[in-house]
């Protein structure tokens, strides 16, 4: 733990799951969200690298601005059919996107980005998991849109844990599927922090 506290991390993102999830771990850290307008995601053939670098880009914004310490960047999306299924636009969106997920499987990726400060080194991965997502009736979908859960979310949805009643993490994990794959950076961190 106090080795924890000797990491200065800056989170590059405002998503509440990201800050929630490095504070159920006990990081300290700070949060200063990028402003990278994210891609649609039109014609991306490979997602891994597509989740990577717009994580790079956050971290890219973020990282001149800190004089010393670790920006920690991520990118999630999901991955269906070849097609990146990205952040509603509005509510209309939301229920296409949740009719299209509505008793199917997909992807969950994520892109990793830790980038030390002031020598710039850099650390990158990708994580995938495989989301079930239960078959709702329309109904089901306008009560769901009706919490508006799915804003800001990839794949019009916030996985609220591994009991949701909506989703089921079939591999990988619900961290991940939130946006932040914290067993990973967890074992990557503090050796990272230490150059």
């Amino acid at each position: 733990m106090a080795e924890r506290q000797q990491v200065r991390l800056i989170l590059a993102s405002a998503s509440l799951g990201r800050r929630q999830l490095l504070e159920q771990a006990s990081w300290r850290f700070e949060f200063v969200p990028s402003n990278v307008e994210e891609p649609s995601g039109d014609g991306v053939k490979d997602i891994r690298g597509y989740v990577q670098h717009v994580a790079w880009l956050k971290a890219a914004e973020v990282a001149p601005h800190i004089d010393e310490g670790i920006v920690l960047a991520a990118d999630s999306v999901g991955w269906m059919d070849g097609q990146v299924i990205a952040k509603p636009f509005d509510r209309a969106d939301a229920r296409r996107i949740l009719r299209l997920l509505n008793g199917a499987e997909h992807q969950l990726w994520t892109g990793v980005i830790l980038w030390r400060r002031p020598d710039d080194v850099q650390l990158a991965w990708q994580e995938s998991s495989r989301v079930a997502f239960r078959a709702l009736s329309d109904r089901e979908i306008e009560t769901y849109l009706d919490t508006r859960l799915w804003e800001g979310c990839s794949g019009a949805y916030a996985v609220q844990g591994p009991d949701d009643p909506y989703v089921r993490v079939v591999t990988g994990t619900v961290s991940n599927v939130v946006g932040l794959p914290i067993e990973t950076l967890e074992k990557l961190l503090p050796g990272f922090a230490r150059g």
